[in-house]
């Protein structure tokens, strides 16, 4: 049963979703943080209505509601990087490594791709004979359209 569930667990799925919603949490703090202390003060301007720190004061001296605070900002992108760089060092580079030596590449590069002269699309794979959007044959890899 715990044989079951740690493959269940090590499962490159399982381990992808797992780092796209912590990026995903990560990326939600960024972002109320930018509506909190950006967003909101420039609409609340508008509304009328104090805080001190790093920022711009846009209605009345001493009003929270129009205080651009850019110094809270700035803590919610260093929190996002220390994070990011958090999960990345502690849960992406131990499971690359063991997957290596399982054999299986994980979080790797993409293959070289090459555009499309037909319908201009831009990630085929190099070996592709065919386009996957319009169907068109392609020219071999050696030939035609340069890889990039």
């Amino acid at each position: 049963m715990l044989k079951g569930f740690k493959n269940f667990l090590m499962r490159g799925d399982v381990i992808v979703i797992a780092v796209g919603l912590v990026t995903a949490l990560a990326f939600s703090t960024l972002i109320k943080a930018f509506t909190d202390y950006v967003v909101n003060p420039i609409v609340a301007r508008f509304q009328g209505g104090g805080s001190a720190g790093l920022g711009w004061q846009l209605g009345d001296e001493g009003n929270e509601a129009t205080y651009l605070n850019l110094g809270e900002f700035i803590s919610a992108l260093i929190y996002f990087v220390i994070f990011m760089a958090v999960v990345y060092f502690l849960i992406v580079v131990p499971y690359k490594h063991s997957q290596a030596r399982r054999g299986v590449t994980v979080f790797g590069e993409p293959g070289p791709v090459k555009k499309c002269p037909a319908c201009l699309s831009e990630d085929l794979p190099a070996a592709a004979s065919r386009c996957k959007y319009c169907g068109t044959d392609q020219p071999a890899s050696g030939a035609g359209a340069p890889a990039r």
